[in-house]
């Protein structure tokens, strides 16, 4: 059921982590809002399987076109919450 809450970078990780990324711990003691996918050890398919959780989870759909251009926590972050702002 959608989640009328705000996503936080713990809620993200979270649900990186359960869609099969390469690590699922961030980097300790490190602001990782800004840090490429890539080097955070999630590739594309990751993503796409986390814009379905989120979704589901949140209520917010992460179109399929828009994935590539979601670069790093903060970016999802602004999508999901920005999108929730405008419809809460």
């Amino acid at each position: 059921m959608p989640n009328a809450t705000t996503m936080t970078l713990d809620d993200l990780h979270r649900i990186l982590a359960a869609c099969g990324g390469a690590s699922e711990d961030w980097p300790a003691g490190e602001d990782v809002h800004d840090r490429p996918f890539q080097e955070l050890g999630y590739d594309s398919l990751a993503l796409m399987e986390a814009a379905v959780r989120i979704e589901n989870e949140f209520g917010v759909p992460v179109p399929d076109d828009a994935i590539p251009l979601l670069t790093s926590p903060r970016d999802v972050l602004d999508l999901v919450n920005g999108s929730a702002a405008k419809t809460g």
